[in-house]
């Protein structure tokens, strides 16, 4: 190890490593073991709450637009910290992305918008455009 601090969001320990062999630099971070809730999937199943299904979702709607890996990663955090807050053992999938909505739609509205089709479904123009009206008339 070369250099350990904490990150800027003091959320992870910032470690710095160096390969023995090769000498090639890396970095790493650690988090905190935090138990998050099982997650109650739409179809009754139950699994470990998992930090990479939600930034992967984040990323495919967040494609191309001007929103950096920091902040996918930060609104990633931010729903732990709301799952952590809650103290339950169990919440619905629909909790985590009625979460993930309220970020992106703050953020950005395109990103909402690809998140919001994949999430809730749309099975037409219709449901697509009602969604989009909806987020037209808040930000009225």
């Amino acid at each position: 190890m070369v250099d350990s601090r904490l990150s800027q969001d003091g959320e992870a320990i910032r470690r710095r490593r160096e390969c023995l062999r090769c000498s090639r630099r890396f970095t790493t971070y650690e988090r905190i073991g935090e138990s998050l809730p099982l997650v109650i999937k739409k179809d009754g199943t139950r699994e470990p709450y998992d930090r990479q299904k939600v930034v992967a979702g984040l990323r495919r709607a967040c494609v191309k637009r001007p929103i950096d890996a920091k902040r996918i990663e930060g609104i990633a955090d931010e729903v732990e910290r709301v799952l952590q807050e809650r103290g339950e053992t169990e919440v619905p999938s629909t909790l985590i992305g009625e979460i993930v909505l309220e970020k992106l739609r703050s953020l950005d509205d395109v990103a909402y918008v690809r998140f919001a089709s994949v999430y809730r479904h749309f099975g037409s123009i219709d449901q697509f455009l009602e969604e989009l009206s909806r987020l037209q008339a808040k930000k009225k």
